[in-house]
């Protein structure tokens, strides 16, 4: 059972993720499943590939949070220390888990392969603790109690790591918690973070049970709804009502309540049920729009083409931009923009075509312009993003998506209204 305090903290090993080789994503995943369980997380710490330093970061972290979970350390080699050194710190031997060795002859024999010995230095857990099978890779994931807590072992591969955490950690987590957390997010677009947390002051300074946080994405605010109790059934009943007032609130600027739904799936979603096929034309984003479009499972039901016009020659030849629009108003203007989506559409019989061109980097980076039309409705957007050449990209393939939404639900409307 969990100490009152139900804290949980993360701990990522691996002298890569300190100097900077890879980007520590493990953390973000599990701050963010952390939060959405409810549960508190007040620390998070990364530590290198040296036995000494992982020790007394571990022993710290175990004196004030009540779950540690580690990430990485757990491959064949002699830098992957983690499971020795929570072995040593529970005061637990080591054996060799037939089962897993078992697996890993599987896991090699399947591709293959034959593993070396090195391999079998997985498939050794310490006693009295309970084995993560990893469905994913060859390192089996550990949950080692110590005392009244308990520190959780898992792969660094972001892939195994998160199926591990997923099928194994959250039932466990659920099973030791004294009280059930349910969450769910609201995802607004078109509305600003300071502007959507003001329109429900209210309700922020009056929670209890189910509490309310927003949070700020790439063009994006997430309002999640957190709610404890007995079972599943009687969140649900305390979550309803601020779902519903969030609704009432936010309208058409709210594109799901499902935790699962990206912006993208709800435009693709969007696009069945309105038969509509989709044309993406990208200069500066080069390809993301569509790309984010076709990550959905479905989307080839509803998109057609992508051209990457980042030249004028490319504008011209295969957007069907006039080279008097470009010598008077140049690649980068709202005439452009607008050209782009307007010759698309015919030609290649789609409904819809989103176009972006702008600067990425340089004297006017960030000044981009967005256009979307829908049978013959065209409407051109405006920007000034800031930040880096990657922001601005990330940044304009949002609004282009946002604005494929709102003229996509504007069209339906007056469809249904005719």
């Amino acid at each position: 059972m969990f100490n009152k305090n139900n804290t949980v903290e993360i701990l990522c090993v691996g002298t890569e993720i300190l100097l900077g080789n890879i980007v520590n994503t493990n953390a973000a995943f599990l701050a963010e499943e952390i939060a959405k369980m409810g549960l508190s997380s007040y620390y998070q710490t990364v530590v290198g590939d040296n036995a000494q330093r992982l020790e007394d970061t571990l022993k710290l972290a175990l004196s004030r949070s009540d779950i540690v979970i580690l990430c990485g350390g757990l491959g064949p080699t002699e830098d992957d220390l983690t499971k020795e050194i929570a072995s040593k710190v529970a005061k637990k031997e080591l054996f060799m888990h037939e089962e897993s060795r078992k697996r890993l002859e599987e896991f090699f024999e399947k591709r293959g392969h034959k593993p070396t010995e090195n391999n079998f230095k997985q498939a050794l857990i310490p006693k009295d603790s309970i084995v993560l099978t990893n469905n994913n890779g060859t390192a089996p994931g550990v949950i080692i109690p110590y005392e009244d807590k308990y520190m959780i072992l898992l792969p660094g591969p972001p892939v195994e790591l998160k199926a591990m955490f997923n099928e194994s950690v959250v039932p466990f987590l659920r099973k030791i918690s004294p009280v059930i957390f349910v969450s769910r997010t609201v995802k607004l677009v078109s509305v600003g973070e300071s502007r959507a947390e003001t329109m429900i002051k209210d309700l922020i300074d009056a929670q209890t049970n189910p509490t309310i946080a927003t949070y700020a994405k790439t063009g994006e605010v997430h309002i999640r709804v957190t709610a404890s109790g007995k079972n599943e059934k009687e969140c649900d009943s305390l979550i309803k009502p601020v779902i519903r007032e969030l609704q009432k609130r936010f309208g058409n600027n709210i594109y799901t309540t499902h935790d699962e739904v990206s912006l993208e799936k709800s435009i693709v979603d969007l696009l069945l049920s309105g038969g509509l096929k989709v044309t993406a034309v990208e200069s500066c984003t080069a390809g993301m729009v569509a790309s984010r479009l076709v990550n959905v499972p479905g989307a080839s039901e509803v998109f057609k083409y992508s051209f990457v016009t980042y030249c004028d020659e490319a504008k011209r030849k295969l957007a069907g931009v006039r080279k008097s629009t470009l010598d008077k108003h140049t690649a980068v203007s709202r005439e452009t923009a607008e050209e782009m989506v307007k010759n698309l559409d015919a030609p290649l019989k789609s409904d819809v075509c989103v176009g972006v061109t702008g600067y990425a980097d340089g004297e006017d980076a960030g000044h981009v312009f967005i256009a979307c039309n829908v049978r013959g409705n065209i409407e051109v957007r405006e920007f000034n993003f800031f930040g880096s050449r990657l922001n601005v990209r990330e940044s304009a393939t949002t609004q282009a998506l946002v604005l494929m939404r709102d003229c996509v639900l504007k069209y339906l409307s007056n469809l249904a209204l005719s």
